[in-house]
């Protein structure tokens, strides 16, 4: 249940940590896992947490939700993960208000992804949020300011080319393989996981290799098994992933397990592999690089690509950018006019009060009498309110009286 909905500018935060000051090792131990977020959320109002999402990827781990101060967001997530707040507050970055409000539509956008105009952000973070509303956890400003960061992120792909071409984290997993390896299309390649990231990789595979030598193998047996068959590819039964590990030449990990599943008790330090750890926490154990002949590679090792189609991704980060400011805007408009909300409404009761004033007024021939009344509180009102730094009384009624004059209008 989320707290009473009041000065949501006023106390937004963004708390998080990311590729930009983090390695794949600390990342992994702030890495949020579905039952620790469902955690996060349910206790978050016993740290006075109002309404709040998390994102967790491999590149990032992130807070926006709203509170008195940071310190309640990072108490509140740093119970549910490996490090403890003071690591934490060593990487972490803290925006608030507007800056949190603009580093959200830079992510959504692509622009602060590790691999420049990284899309998959996108479905990651509809898949926080979504997981937050469900629960409750939400509420109309933060709904209002998804929905428009989503607006935002969908006009940067249609009206930019900042995610033009293939390059993602998938997308460099299979350029970073034919860097590598010479004979790729020669090799027999295991995919762990088949959520998105591992999907894109099996696809990036078979168009860009034209390899045919792919196998899946997942948890859930019936998902490994309907993508194979949509690919043409090999499935592995989940309880032959041992012997696979030791029979295919290239591993790639795209699971989200609490801890490695590819371990030194899989492999012989003669065995000759190379594994890609496409997941946050790793889940491929970091001491296989003293294997001598096993290359491992990781998400920050992947984002050295240098590729042509980022080059022209550059070009487009000032247009996003400028888009980004329109939507922000245009949130900022819509929240302006809700506070005004509750003045609307008391205004549209007096109004009906004075209605029946007048009309009692012209029936009993006092009308001018009551107008006269009505105005003098009104300037007295003014004289008290007028030298407040930021007052506008005058200047609003001035404009509302040229709006009504039709007379005012025509000239």
């Amino acid at each position: 249940m989320i707290l009473a909905e009041k000065n949501n500018l006023q106390d937004f935060w963004c708390i998080g940590i990311s590729h930009q000051g983090t390695n794949t090792e600390i990342r992994s131990r702030f890495a949020i896992s579905n039952e620790a977020y469902a955690g996060i959320l349910a206790n978050a109002a016993t740290y006075g947490v109002g309404a709040l999402f998390v994102i967790s990827t491999c590149n990032r781990t992130e807070v926006y939700g709203i509170a008195k101060d940071a310190e309640l967001l990072m108490a509140l997530i740093c119970q549910y993960t490996e490090g403890d707040i003071r690591e934490f507050k060593q990487y972490a970055y803290i925006k608030e208000r507007t800056a949190a409000i603009q580093h959200l539509f830079s992510v959504a956008a692509g622009i602060d992804s590790q691999i420049l105009g990284d899309y998959e952000i996108v479905g990651q973070l509809k898949t926080a949020y979504h997981f937050a509303r469900e629960q409750g956890s939400t509420n109309a400003f933060i709904d209002r300011l998804f929905n428009t960061v989503l607006q935002s992120s969908r006009a940067i792909r249609s009206q930019t080319d900042l995610s033009s071409g293939t390059v993602s984290v998938a997308y460099a997993a299979v350029q970073f393989l034919k860097e590598h390896i010479t004979d790729l299309a020669a090799q027999k390649v295991l995919v762990i996981g088949v959520g998105d990231i591992g999907r894109n990789t099996c696809k990036n595979l078979i168009q860009e290799v034209g390899l045919k030598h792919i196998a899946v193998v997942n948890r859930t047996e019936e998902k490994a098994a309907v993508f194979a068959a949509e690919l043409g590819i090999q499935k592995v039964a989940f309880a032959d992933l041992n012997q696979a590990i030791k029979e295919f030449d290239v591993i790639i990990v795209a699971t989200n397990a609490s801890k490695p599943i590819v371990t030194t008790a899989h492999l012989d330090a003669n065995d000759v592999k190379t594994i890609i750890d496409l997941s946050i926490p790793n889940n491929v154990a970091a001491n296989l690089r003293d294997y001598p002949h096993i290359k491992l590679a990781n998400v920050d090792d992947l984002s050295k690509i240098n590729d042509a189609t980022l080059q022209r991704r550059e070009e487009e980060v000032p247009k996003a950018k400028a888009l980004i400011s329109f939507y922000i805007h245009e949130f900022a408009e819509w929240y302006l006019m809700r506070q005004n909300v509750p003045v609307l409404k008391v205004a549209k009761e007096k109004i009906k009060e004075l209605n029946g004033e007048l009309a009692d007024a012209i029936e009993h021939k006092e009308f001018s009498h009551t107008v006269q009344r009505v105005l003098n509180n009104m300037a007295v009102k003014l004289k008290s309110e007028h030298n407040r730094p930021g007052c506008s009384y005058i200047e609003a009624i001035n404009d509302y009286i040229k709006c009504a004059d039709p007379a005012a209008k025509a000239k």
